[in-house]
């Protein structure tokens, strides 16, 4: 038996969402863990296309057992619209393939009008939220306000922790010059759709321990990226949960010896969605090839990403940070067309050289990246399964970034398709 973590190792949008396919076709469980709809994954399947916000990537394969933790927020009715989109292609989704963990905590309507608010208020200083409530739904989860899938149960403690939750946010919502919410309405809405998210509900820790002594292969699937993590990102503009592979044990109720190997996935290159610091972003040519090349735009939002050389400083951090056993490289093919690659190496701070990123927000956005420089391959590697043949200066480059990060890339992936992945090692088979 072998449990995986995958988590995304840069801001995100490294192409989680082909790896976690090609896993989830081996595992037995798949597990989201923190998150909300703010993240997505675009699996192509049989020439299909699967957009998924909320629901894990092993709900588009038969035989396989998707779980929502207790980690992630959802919003009820944005998940019953994904469930609709996702039958209506011909997905088989019922109590029998998906559980949703009953300490799931919910996003309602007025924290996607709270994230509104906020950001629009911020001017400047805005974070770049997916203005989907996420950040206000986990901040009335830490303030012991939330309202969880259990609490719909009950007509009576429904209306009860509504009064509660929406005391607080009347109250802000007034100071803000804004109209309160009425409850009323939304206990019927919540009370309207209970049944439909009911059905799933489950104590995920005690299905999890069944799956363990059943020795089923759980793949633990992560949002976002460990840069957006809210304690180890680049705070403030970072998510509002822990993004790290740690996350899987609490986010789901099982101890971190259940997990047994950790993959983080890593572009070629480095992109970033929103606002917040990113050293080696390239405002010219060059990124607007790499944002054009390879379709950088959000799988939720449709935002572009800003795009940059790959920063080598980071992604060795964020390895150290989450306990990274191996890396799976993507997007390998989008700088085919370069005359010459870079790898940031080092950053200098007011004068000084340093090999990590600080921890300030201020000396982010002041650090300055030190490059090496590679010459590019000019060569299509786009489909290239095998990693003899891919052009020498492709190898160097592969090779110097493997040796400069210290982990193993256990695979490149050529192309979106699956099948264009060169496989150098399988988590489940070590």
């Amino acid at each position: 038996m072998k449990n995986i973590v995958v988590v995304g190792s840069q801001w995100g949008d490294e192409g989680k969402g082909k790896i976690v396919d090609w896993l989830s076709e081996q595992a037995d469980v798949v597990i989201r863990f923190q998150g909300g709809h703010n993240a997505g994954h675009t699996l192509v399947i049989d020439g299909v296309t699967y957009k998924l916000r909320l629901l894990p990537s092993g709900i588009v394969r038969k035989n396989k057992i998707s779980v929502i933790g207790n980690g992630v927020v959802v919003d009820p009715w944005a998940l019953l619209d994904e469930i609709k989109e996702l039958k209506s292609k011909g997905i088989q989704i019922d109590i029998k393939n998906l559980i949703i963990s009953e300490s799931a905590n919910l996003i309602l309507p007025f924290h996607r009008e709270m994230d509104e608010i906020r950001e629009d208020a911020a001017g400047k200083g805005k974070i770049g939220t997916t203005r989907r409530g996420i950040g206000p739904a986990y901040e009335d989860k830490v303030g012991r306000r939330s309202i969880r899938v259990m609490d719909l149960r009950s007509e009576q403690n429904l209306d009860q922790r509504l009064e509660s939750v929406l005391l607080h946010h009347n109250a802000i919502r007034k100071g803000l010059g804004k109209k309160i919410f009425e409850k009323d309405q939304l206990r019927k809405d919540l009370l309207k759709i209970a049944p439909q998210i009911l059905q799933y509900s489950q104590p995920v820790w005690l299905k999890i321990n069944e799956f363990k002594r059943q020795k089923k292969k759980i793949l633990f699937e992560g949002a976002q990226g460990i840069l957006l993590d809210v304690d180890h990102g680049t705070y403030p503009f970072v998510t509002s949960s822990n993004t790290v592979a740690s996350s899987a044990a609490t986010g789901t109720g099982c101890g971190p010896n259940s997990i047994n190997y950790v993959l983080g996935i890593t572009k070629a290159y480095t992109t970033r969605v929103g606002e917040g610091p990113f050293p080696t972003e390239l405002k010219d040519e060059t990124g607007e090839l790499l944002g054009t090349r390879g379709k950088e735009f959000g799988t939720v939002t449709s935002r572009k990403r800003r795009c940059g050389w790959f920063d080598g400083v980071l992604v060795r951090q964020t390895i150290k940070i989450s306990g990274i056993n191996g890396i799976a490289l993507t997007k390998l093919d989008v700088l085919d067309d370069l005359e010459e690659i870079k790898i940031c190496i080092q950053y200098e701070l007011d004068g000084k050289k340093i090999d990590y990123l600080p921890a300030a927000v201020e000396d982010q956005l002041k650090i300055k990246p030190v490059y090496k420089t590679f010459p590019g391959w000019k060569t299509s590697t786009k489909g290239v399964k095998n990693i003899n043949k891919l052009p020498e200066n492709a190898k160097k480059y592969i090779f110097a970034v493997e040796d400069f990060i210290e982990t193993k890339i256990s695979s490149i992936s050529t192309s979106p398709e699956r099948e264009d992945t060169i496989l150098i090692e399988n988590p489940f088979e070590i």
